[in-house]
């Protein structure tokens, strides 16, 4: 599976990602249910088609990623009905996309996807991105964008409000939520030393 493996030299949507995503989607199936193989099928293709985060196509790329896993499943010899459960779950786990999932599958891939983001790899992502966009750590002069619009690609620092430290408000599954609050609290201690530090 060369389309799943192919990582395009982004250390945050790689290999490892894929298994991180997956070891998350495990363990909330274990507590909410749901069709393994539809789990591993949409957690396999959920970024098989790469949009840099400042691309202008970055909103479509969970739509992309649906088609192409659509036309992979097909080539497979995959059900139509089983290639859309699998779509549905890849096309609804971006946050960007601001789809809401439908199916069991779909809120697992998404929180699976999402509990990546957050906590201590949430950090070591939001910074390798960042550096990826030629961002700079933060806004010198109002790091903490009091008198400011937060701009977080152009601020690493801006994404934690912007984004990461809002997805927690999002998760789908009463399991997600439970393993995103231990995250989210050491995301915000972070936060809150790196602000320290300055």
């Amino acid at each position: 599976m060369p389309y799943v493996l192919d990582d395009a030299g982004d250390g945050s949507h790689d290999l490892s990602h894929l298994l991180r995503v997956w070891n998350n989607a495990r363990r909330l199936q274990q507590e909410e249910g749901g069709d393994l193989r539809i789990l591993l099928a949409a957690v396999l293709l959920h970024d098989c088609v790469r949009v840099e985060k400042d691309s202008s196509l970055r909103a479509q790329a969970s739509t992309l990623s649906a088609q192409r896993a659509r036309e992979i499943l097909d080539a497979l010899g995959w059900t139509a009905q089983d290639a859309d459960r699998v779509a549905h779950a890849v096309q609804a786990h971006s946050y960007s996309a601001q789809i809401t999932p439908q199916s069991l599958e779909a809120k697992i891939v998404q929180d699976a996807d999402r509990l990546d983001a957050i906590g201590a790899i949430g950090v070591a992502r939001c910074f390798y991105v960042a550096g990826r966009m030629g961002s700079a750590l933060y806004e010198p002069l109002d790091p903490q964008a009091h008198g400011r619009v937060l701009e977080d690609r152009r601020f690493a620092l801006d994404h934690f409000p912007a984004k990461l430290l809002r997805l927690q408000e999002g998760f789908q599954t009463a399991s997600g939520a439970a393993m995103a609050s231990a995250r989210q609290a050491r995301m915000r201690a972070f936060v809150e030393d790196f602000l320290g530090e300055l």
